[in-house]
């Protein structure tokens, strides 16, 4: 039953924070985007700067969730892009790998075929004297 009510709580305010990053105002001349109406479960009033360009700490979903009393909070959201998440893994990881020894007797081969070939125009390409 609490798992229920937790997952509606974070659906509320995932939808709240949706709506609040689509409806806000921007400020072009002071480069700052400002809340359009109240959002009470975000602690978020109207008028206030949710994003500005200098000295300014931006809003955190996480920190929301922890202030409404959520206490697994990496269960239900995907880590920062900034500290890492699946692509950062992958990239870091999975894409450091070596191939494997099938891949490499292939690509062996295909290299063997290339330095094989002639050149054509002896070497000098498409260019016409």
């Amino acid at each position: 039953m609490e798992t229920l009510a937790r997952k509606e709580i974070v659906d509320e305010l995932k939808i709240q924070w949706r709506n609040l990053w689509r409806e806000r105002i921007d400020d072009k001349v002071k480069a700052e985007g400002i809340a359009n109406n109240d959002y009470a479960k975000l602690f978020v009033e109207k008028g206030t700067v949710i994003f500005a360009t200098r000295n300014f700490k931006i809003l955190n979903f996480r920190d929301i969730l922890e202030l409404n009393g959520i206490v697994d909070v990496d269960k239900l959201i995907p880590p920062n892009p900034h500290v890492g998440g699946w692509g950062k893994f992958i990239r870091t990881v999975v894409a450091t790998q070596k191939p494997h020894r099938r891949n490499r007797r292939v690509l062996q081969y295909i290299d063997f075929k290339k330095e094989q070939q002639q050149l054509k125009k002896g070497g000098r390409g498409w260019l016409h004297y």
